[in-house]
């Protein structure tokens, strides 16, 4: 009996469902390169365990690539509030920490993960909770590197919620340093972009640090 072909989109660039169903071709062209790497490094790609590889792969990265095919403002999506004052006063600092990521490194497409603490003083608008970390997801879900994408999070921000000050901290955990290179597998890498009074106001900075870290 012939096996049914089960061809799955990726227009969105996003793959949701990352199980390789029988019979199921994802992306043939995907495919057929993760075929060619396994082979190039001395791997069968027809050996047993390695049959669903290719679409597995193309699954995977499509998943963790899926940045590409999001916006912020599909993110946001109406979740911007009028709310607080509209002055200078403003002095309630809005902090959402241990934001957990995930990325990979634009130079040799291993993963780089971490925590995440975004804070801000609102200025007539705030932000639903749940969407802070779906702009981090955004541009996380892209090859990356993380001054770039601690800056991007952080811009996106500004410019969505136009608040007095903002701040972004980013603690990340590199495979490219943990499993080749230099191979420190306890290091971190921490990057911040401090914007608006969060950059201005020595006072405002450090309340936003030491709020980041109880």
């Amino acid at each position: 009996m012939k096996q049914q072909m089960v061809f799955a989109s990726t227009d969105s660039h996003y793959a949701t469902n990352l199980e390789a169903a029988p019979g199921e071709v994802y992306d043939p062209q995907f495919e057929d390169l993760v075929r060619q790497m396994l082979l190039r490094l001395g791997e069968d790609p027809e050996r047993e365990g390695l049959k669903r590889t290719p679409l597995r792969v193309a699954k995977a990265l499509d998943f963790l690539t899926g940045g590409y095919g999001r916006t912020v403002e599909e993110v946001l999506n109406d979740a911007l509030f009028e709310e607080g004052c509209v002055d200078e006063t403003c002095d309630e600092m809005v902090v959402v920490k241990d934001i957990e990521f995930y990325s990979m490194c634009e130079h040799h497409m291993l993963p780089f993960f971490g925590r995440a603490a975004i804070g801000y003083l609102p200025h007539g608008k705030i932000i639903g909770l749940s969407k802070i970390a779906r702009v981090v997801d955004v541009f996380a879900r892209r090859l990356q590197v993380q001054e770039r994408l601690t800056n991007q999070v952080a811009d996106a921000l500004m410019e969505a919620l136009n608040p007095l000050g903002l701040g972004v901290v980013m603690e990340a955990s590199h495979l490219c340093m943990m499993m080749r290179g230099v191979q420190k597998q306890n290091s971190h890498t921490v990057t911040s972009a401090m914007r608006g009074t969060f950059r201005s106001v020595p006072r405002t900075r450090a309340e936003f640090m030491e709020l980041m870290r109880r």
